[in-house]
């Protein structure tokens, strides 16, 4: 059984999961210091809602695509490799953003949803308030894997969904070993290491994005007789072929099977891939690090 598959996934989820476990205690320990621990049913509430809508969207919008494969014709793979392609433009925005904003708002992140608690406290119906919070905190980082493993893993779901499930679990564990148990973790660099690794795998996305957008257009040229598109060559718009590690660096074994996985590694790789992996890594790595030097700078100041 291959499980390169779920690493992936395993570390989206357990940086993100956690992230929604530092909202979800956050909200907790203000209510406890609120006295309003009847409150709680809400957070569980909004918990559960999040995670089931999450897998409602990612149960609707996997049965799209089966529902594209199963209905036939000959754009049918054309359709799929065009959706895959666009699951993975929406996830490397939506990953990219997060990414530097979470390192952003790390430091004031405690006071903006404490903030938030004593705003929905002062209302009538102070439960749904803190419901929204938690539902949409955990729903964010749902949608996010999801959109993720449909558009890296399009025809095996099973192996990084069970990655996704074991990263959750460690990051509630981790969740609860932080409020409830007072055991210290240094979020901080926690966060910074899963940064490094979601940079990388967000930029691997890039270059599977790339092909199945370059694979679709390329079958939509063929089936549609145009030449606008050289049919003779693998590319479409990406360009001419630059690598070709089939011998030297599979991406079928150990280890190219393992950095495809996790870095999106291709044994083919074409001067468009070259040119999107490296401009993403340098333009959002850079945006990144900012970020962090950004926040020691605010940390110092105040």
């Amino acid at each position: 059984m291959d499980l390169t598959a779920a690493f992936p996934t395993f570390i989206i989820t357990l940086r993100e999961g956690f992230e929604a476990a530092l909202v979800v205690g956050i909200v907790m320990a203000c209510l406890q210091k609120a006295q309003q621990t009847q409150l709680y049913r809400w957070v569980y509430l909004g918990i559960f809602a999040g995670i089931l809508a999450s897998i409602s969207v990612g149960v609707l919008l996997a049965h799209t695509v089966t529902g594209i494969e199963n209905a036939g014709g000959i754009y049918t793979n054309v359709l799929k490799q065009i959706l895959a392609g666009s699951f993975g433009i929406v996830a490397i925005a939506m990953l990219s953003w997060m990414l530097v904003w979470m390192s952003l708002q790390a430091k004031s992140l405690k006071g903006e949803v404490e903030s938030a608690i004593s705003d929905a406290l002062n209302q009538d119906n102070a439960g749904k308030g803190i419901f929204l919070l938690i539902f949409i905190a955990v729903l964010r980082e749902g949608f996010e894997t999801v959109l993720f493993i449909l558009a890296k893993f399009p025809q095996q779901l099973l192996l990084p969904t069970i990655g996704a499930v074991v990263g959750l679990i460690v990051a509630a564990t981790m969740g609860y070993l932080l409020f409830a148990l007072g055991i210290k973790i240094n979020i901080s660099l926690f966060f910074k290491a899963m940064g490094i690794f979601l940079l990388l795998i967000v930029d691997g996305l890039v270059l599977s994005a790339l092909y199945h957008l370059d694979q679709g257009i390329s079958l939509f040229a063929e089936l549609s007789h145009n030449n606008w598109c050289n049919i003779n060559t693998e590319s479409c718009f990406l360009g001419g072929q630059v690598w070709d590690g089939s011998r030297l660096l599979p991406d079928r074994q150990f280890p190219g099977i393992i950095l495809k996985a996790l870095f999106g590694y291709r044994q083919t790789l074409y001067i468009g891939q070259v040119i999107a992996y490296f401009s993403f890594l340098i333009i959002v790595g850079t945006l990144y690090f900012q970020s962090l030097t950004t926040r020691k700078v605010k940390a110092s100041a105040n």
